[in-house]
């Protein structure tokens, strides 16, 4: 990627400025594991709210779309990493973002629990038989605000104060989001609402670490930990 040769590479790091690279986006998963798959444990089977609306109908259910469902994944783990690259006050006011807007995810998973309506899927092909295994394995919670939304649109944030990255790959990222957020509502998987609440919490929590100091807390756990792991795989 001609531009980008400024980017960090893992190659010729110590221990330390790996786990300063490793430790941001593992933490982001272990912390969105823990409130996607804790939050249901909480709330039980008790009531949840059904946001669908007639506007959702505008977009069909397209069982293709699977693909950008499951390929988004990708498209996370690449920007997630390519912002942990940079030691600068981007990267931990991004993680703080995330961390903080996981931790609202979880309050709403919790408080204001939600579903939808699925389709019946009918026919064989590739597409429905790997719509019913995401329905089977992804069961309609935890849906307000999309977590896949978010995460996407972080994607696109994380880079914004990123001069190493060319434009069009900011653009390629924006464009991939919206894709996304396509598919999570032609899959049926998310509705409008759901959407809207994902890029809302996003912008909202990086609003708030641009404007807060929350990420220097942040910034020095990591070092310290990284520091710590260093010094135990240096025995």
């Amino acid at each position: 990627m001609e531009n980008m040769g400024k980017l960090k590479l893992l190659k010729g790091k110590n221990s330390e400025e790996l786990c300063k690279i490793v430790l941001p986006p593992l933490f982001t998963f272990v912390v969105n594991s823990l409130v996607y798959w804790g939050a249901p444990l909480i709330v039980g089977t008790g009531r949840s709210h059904n946001l669908s609306g007639g506007l959702d109908e505008l977009v069909p259910f397209m069982p293709a779309f699977i693909i950008i469902y499951f390929g988004c994944y990708i498209f996370w783990v690449v920007n997630y990493l390519m912002v942990a690259f940079y030691e600068d006050e981007n990267k931990y006011r991004f993680y703080t973002a995330d961390f903080y807007a996981r931790l609202i995810c979880l309050a709403f998973f919790v408080f204001f629990p939600t579903t939808n309506t699925r389709p019946e899927l009918t026919g064989n092909g590739i597409f429905i038989r790997a719509m019913r295994f995401l329905y089977t394995v992804d069961k309609p919670v935890n849906l307000f605000p999309s977590i896949h939304c978010m995460a996407s649109w972080f994607c696109c944030i994380g880079l914004r104060k990123c001069k190493e990255i060319p434009e069009w790959y900011k653009l390629m990222s924006v464009l991939i989001a919206i894709s996304v957020f396509i598919s999570t509502l032609a899959t049926r998987q998310h509705v409008l609402w759901d959407v809207a609440g994902g890029i809302g919490v996003a912008e909202l929590t990086w609003f708030i670490s641009n404007r807060t100091n929350g990420w220097k807390t942040y910034q020095r756990l990591n070092e310290k930990i990284s520091v710590g792991i260093s010094r135990r795989l240096g025995r």
